[in-house]
């Protein structure tokens, strides 16, 4: 055995390489994205394919092609990512998998990194009806990533493998088997024709409902038994028990300690399906029961009808003691169990502070500057801004104040194209290149499909910036050379029709300010193309010349 301090993500990775995972892809998104940075950064050394995918849905079915070829496979995104998926997921329950497959999603409660909503993921193990496992540190990323893998090949079904923030980016020293992971050769794999299987055509995808609901009843019996979920404590106080899961199992157990007090807790490691004669056996001593559980009630929702239907005298606290919003901490858990066991709860002391806050903003050299301030200037009274994932997200606040809405990535676009369809006013949506290539080029066709009059201004940097610079579509054929992309963005623009494109570096402030005041007076779809590499990117890229010098 061996122990090394790992990142709950860097966990993860261990342990699929130590189970066998031969195919790995992905999207950036934070808190994931060391996931897949850390397998890419293997992949040679241990044998492996690992890829940065345009986006989560083919991340998804890329991995699914894997499955079906008998190889391992891992797909990981954070939670919106699973948003995305979603039209492949549910069909996968239906089919099934052939060879292993875990997919790690990476909710954000308190939304440190991903904006657009507070996530709760866990949802979608009820609505695809897909097993899921909830570590609550790097050491149960490490095991229960295999375990995932257990089960995965044990029932023939993907198993989804939620993390949350605080477990990513957890650092402890993690126990692991340290088996030598070598392969000289990717290892190949064969697609073998099963039609009945792999195809979710009517009527048989109503046969395979049924199958997956049999499935399902039978990983119930698993988790009865399974050692992902467990008692911990003793039932000496006040008949008072908790029930917890993830990262908030972590919040309870200092809180406990925090307050001396000894309860039992029932620690759900394996979220969907749940144990359901497990936790009822775990509840019939107990007068009181608290669920403490971030972000949404589900688990709580579970304790109500399992009580309801087992006819239990049975007090259940949650969500009127413990708050739908943000992340838990001790002091949540604490305020709480002083409430039901009518405690006096001292509150922490909180030291204020004058020192001015720090409001996020671009990076110094960071070729959205020139841009932003040009789009400002010129833009009529009365223009409509839409922003959108990346860093972009940062002309929403000062000194820009250039925002009107944000939602998902590439919804800039077609959110606009709504509002020029239905009011007389101009729209710039503003993307950066890593968007455009995950789903703005959908919304770009339809807007010159159906005639927008839409101005997008595509910040190209040449590089997936804000998650950690990233592989796109669009980087240089050698290293992210400037010169030399894969894929050229206007290329791809004028495939979609779009007769008014212009590409022009920040650096020209004439030639950017001509053309932002040229392109807003366009009665058709219109791309500015502002083109210049990340200025933290060329300062790593000068930095790693000079070494090799």
């Amino acid at each position: 055995m061996k122990k090394e301090i790992l990142l709950g993500n860097e966990a993860i990775v261990q342990g699929a390489l130590e189970a066998g995972v031969s195919f790995v892809s992905g999207y950036p998104g934070c808190p994931s994205a060391e996931i897949g940075q850390g397998f890419l950064d293997v992949a040679k050394e241990k044998g492996i394919y690992a890829e940065w995918s345009v986006n989560e849905k083919v991340a998804l079915e890329t991995a699914i092609g894997a499955s079906f070829s008998g190889l391992k496979s891992l797909v990981n995104m954070k939670s919106f990512g699973i948003n995305v998926c979603s039209d492949s997921l549910f069909p996968l329950a239906y089919t099934g998998t052939k060879a292993g497959m875990v997919i790690v999603v990476a909710d954000d409660p308190s939304c440190w990194s991903s904006a657009q909503s507070e996530q709760d993921s866990r949802g979608y193990a009820y609505l695809s009806r897909i097993p899921m496992v909830e570590p609550a540190d790097p050491q149960e990323a490490y095991e229960f990533t295999k375990l995932a893998y257990e089960i995965s090949e044990k029932f023939n079904t993907p198993v989804i493998l939620r993390i949350t923030t605080r477990v990513a980016h957890q650092r402890m020293p993690v126990q692991f088997e340290g088996v030598k992971i070598e392969n000289e050769f990717l290892k190949k794999g064969e697609f073998v024709k099963d039609y009945k299987r792999f195809s979710t055509m009517p009527p048989r995808v109503l046969e395979m409902k049924k199958e997956l609901l049999e499935k399902i009843e039978k990983i119930k019996q698993f988790a009865e038994k399974s050692k992902l979920n467990k008692i911990v404590g003793c039932r000496t106080y006040h008949n008072l028990g908790i029930i917890s899961s993830g990262v908030a199992y972590l919040h309870v157990k200092e809180a406990l300690e925090e307050m001396n007090l000894d309860l039992p807790v029932f620690k759900l490691g394996l979220f969907y399906p749940l144990p359901e004669k497990k936790i009822n056996g775990f509840l019939k001593p107990l007068k009181k029961v608290l669920v403490a559980e971030e972000v949404d009630p589900y688990i709580e929702k579970e304790v109500m009808a399992t009580v309801q239907k087992s006819n239990l005298k049975l007090e259940i606290f949650g969500r009127e003691l413990v708050s739908e919003i943000g992340e838990l901490n001790q002091e949540k858990i604490k305020f709480a169990l002083s409430k039901i066991l009518r405690i006096k709860y001292k509150k922490p002391i909180i030291i204020n502070s004058d020192l001015p806050r720090r409001h996020p903003q671009l990076c110094s050299g960071c070729p959205y500057w020139p841009a932003f301030s040009a789009i400002k200037k010129f833009s009529p009274e009365g223009t409509i801004f839409g922003g959108d994932i990346g860093c972009n997200m940062l002309s929403g606040v000062s000194p820009h104040n250039i925002q009107d809405y944000l939602f998902s990535m590439g919804s800039s676009v077609s959110i606009g194209h709504g509002i020029i369809k239905s009011t007389s006013q101009k729209v710039v949506a503003i993307m950066g290149d890593g968007t455009f290539f995950h789903a703005g080029i959908p919304a770009l066709i339809n807007s010159v499909y159906n005639k927008s009059n839409i101005l997008l201004f595509i910040l190209d940097n040449r590089i997936t910036a804000m998650t950690g610079h990233q592989e796109n579509p669009g980087m240089g054929k050698n290293g992210m050379k400037e010169d030399s992309p894969m894929l050229k963005i206007e290329e791809i623009v004028a495939a979609c029709g779009v007769k008014n494109i212009k590409v022009i570096s920040p650096d020209n402030l004439k030639e950017l300010d001509e053309t932002i005041k040229d392109f807003l007076n366009k009665e058709e779809t219109s791309v500015i193309i502002s083109r210049k590499i990340c200025a933290l990117l060329e300062k790593r890229q000068l930095k790693q010349q000079n070494e090799n010098i």
